[in-house]
């Protein structure tokens, strides 16, 4: 008579339980928006910031590369820090950090209380980033994973997308200070939906939890802070302190690596990258992020100097890419639960390669440019999607925080390498030491060979994957037997 009333009493809590999901993805796709657009919409504020404080670019420059530093210095210790002390908690805390630091952001008398209050935010962002993919693995079904990948990453692309045109009306309606104060409100709106809705965090024993890794995290933070500071110092001039920088994160990295082999208790267990679907996905998403800023840094360029587009048109065309990311995220998600995340990610990369080949065959016309970056960036959501569904299905409720840390830190080593790189590229292609003066035709070769090489970059993340699914299957076919 009991198995009968435990079968009804555990459809009744499904039921109870699937509005409750529905709400708490929806605190983490506001959370995944906010910290994406806290990224995209003071870019376009840069220009007035630097009139309203009397600055120059390059000082302004730092409301932007203070947010970027602080999300990747950070990103992983938070992941850390959320598996150790649980994941709710530190979200809610994060998202209370990203707010209030949004309104000082806003009420800024000086422009380096300004750059130390974004600071302060990218602390926050990095929170809600790890953290919101960290909770897709316990609040979503194993089947729906990709879906909810999906749904986090077109929030992502429309948080990207979003904040050039809402940062420009914003400015022109209520001025500068508006861009950050419109976090406030939607701020508030995901911390009362994330504190009703997310699961509660489970209570260990003190006596089961591992220490946090201080030394091993503040070696980890300094040296990619050297080495993101190597690839943004300068504005594309690699020089002797570029140099300096760079050998810096080297031997932080060392002491690093050498302090996690010691501890009890390590930031990262190097263990783990002798997994080959996490090492070859880190490795791939941080290849792919470099050829997506290649579409960010060499895109303007080529609308305005080759194609002879103004300021408002080059706006429109680069929004296309985020758009599409938008509508392609939720069903590359339902693609990849329905085939399989690691053949979803194959198929991607051969799309977005062939974006870049086709980009870089192409003659200098505006259809030739619009229909190969909807490609790419179609492929790159699905690989996106399945590339993260892939590695966060299966891991251990104890490290979805740090590997969900370091996919993100990936993505924005990336981000940052592309930016430096690829810019360096399509300048030595331009033949040129000024693109502002270069001519149209050698700005658009210097677009083809930049993205001539991006396509060898894509087709060396094909060759991971393949090589990656191909050591899986031996090993489970060796585990078999």
């Amino acid at each position: 008579m009991l198995k009968p009333i435990d079968a009804e009493r555990a459809v009744a809590e499904d039921a109870e339980r699937a509005p409750s999901v529905r709400w708490a993805l929806a605190s983490l796709s506001l959370s995944m928006l906010l910290s994406s657009l806290g990224i995209s919409i003071a870019n376009v504020a840069l220009p007035t910031l630097a009139e309203a404080f009397n600055a120059s670019f390059q000082e302004v420059q730092w409301i932007v590369l203070a947010y970027l530093l602080a999300i990747t210095t950070t990103i992983v210790s938070v992941g850390r820090l959320g598996d150790l002390i649980g994941g709710r908690r530190l979200l809610l805390a994060g998202l209370f950090l990203f707010t209030t630091a949004s309104v000082l952001c806003g009420v800024a008398p000086t422009l380096w209380l300004l750059i130390a209050a974004r600071a302060v935010q990218g602390v926050g962002a990095a929170i809600m980033m790890t953290l919101t993919m960290a909770f897709v693995g316990e609040i979503v079904p194993k089947a729906r994973t990709g879906s909810a990948m999906g749904l986090l990453g077109t929030m992502s692309a429309i948080g990207t997308a979003l904040g050039p045109s809402l940062g420009g009306l914003l400015i022109a309606g209520a001025g500068w200070r508006a861009i950050f104060l419109v976090n406030m409100p939607l701020g508030l709106l995901a911390f009362v939906l994330a504190y009703r809705y997310l699961p509660a965090d489970r209570r260990e024993p003190k006596t089961d939890r591992a220490g946090f890794d201080v030394v091993g995290t503040l070696l980890f933070a300094l040296a990619l802070g050297a080495y993101a500071l190597a690839m943004t110092v300068g504005r594309g001039n690699f020089g002797l302190l570029n140099m300096a920088l760079l050998a810096a994160a080297v031997f932080g990295a060392g002491l690093f690596v050498l302090v996690e082999a010691r501890v009890a208790s390590p930031l990262i267990r190097l263990a783990a990258f002798r997994n080959a679907t996490l090492s070859a996905s880190l490795a791939m998403s941080a290849l792919v992020a470099t050829v997506m800023m290649a579409t960010l840094v060499v895109g303007p360029f080529y609308l305005s100097r080759a194609l002879g587009l103004d300021a408002a048109l080059v706006g429109i065309v680069m929004s296309v890419g985020p758009l599409v990311a938008a509508l392609t995220g939720v069903p590359a998600g339902r693609i990849a639960d329905r085939f399989g995340a690691g053949r979803m990610t194959v198929i991607g990369l051969v799309a977005t390669a062939a974006g870049c080949f086709i980009l870089s065959i192409m003659p200098a016309t505006l259809p030739g440019y619009i229909a190969p970056i909807a490609i790419i960036t179609s492929g790159y959501a699905l690989f996106q999607t399945a590339n993260n569904t892939a590695v966060m299905s299966d891991i251990r409720a104890d490290q979805r925080g740090v590997i969900s840390g370091l996919l993100n830190l990936s993505r924005n080593l990336g981000l940052i390498t592309g930016a430096s790189v690829m810019g360096a590229v399509f300048a030595v292609a331009s033949a040129t030491t000024d693109i502002m003066t270069a001519r149209p035709e050698a700005v658009a070769a210097g677009m083809r060979i930049t993205f001539a090489v991006a396509t060898i970059l894509i087709v060396v993340a094909l060759a991971i994957a393949v090589g990656g699914r191909a050591l899986a299957a031996r090993a489970s076919m060796s585990g078999v037997s």
